[in-house]
């Protein structure tokens, strides 16, 4: 489906492997990662290889999703960035980059994919990868 990769930030490991497989099996390549840090290096490595960013927001100690996104977003200001959570969908409107999507946890994996096809469908159609 993409021509780029995801990347899933997820410190929940079985939440994790599940989005992730469920992703892969939608078509999309995935680059996975449990925390902050290992999100931002992985971003940094190839920052034009990333197509999106999905996100939880909570991701123990060392930062959240909210620092993963405005890192990317400094890069890639149009990034396309999908947040996922159960404890900070009030905090999206002063937190979140603009033209990101949050999904509140427990979620299906239809709103995810959702989700990303509609961002990544805007920016292609506005000639952005």
């Amino acid at each position: 489906m993409s021509s780029g990769v995801i990347l899933l930030v997820e410190d929940e490991g079985i939440l994790l492997w599940d989005v992730e497989q469920s992703l892969v099996e939608a078509g999309f390549e995935v680059a996975s990662a449990f925390n902050a840090a290992t999100a931002i290096e992985t971003f940094d490595l190839d920052p034009e290889r990333i197509s999106a960013v999905l996100t939880d927001i909570r991701l123990g100690d060392g930062g959240t999703g909210w620092d993963i996104a405005r890192h990317a977003r400094v890069t890639r200001p149009t990034l396309p960035v999908v947040y996922m959570s159960g404890h900070g969908a009030d905090d999206w409107p002063s937190e979140g980059v603009p033209n990101s999507i949050m999904i509140s946890k427990p979620f299906v994996m239809a709103q995810v994919i959702t989700a990303l096809a509609t961002l990544l469908n805007a920016a292609s159609s506005l000639g952005i990868s």
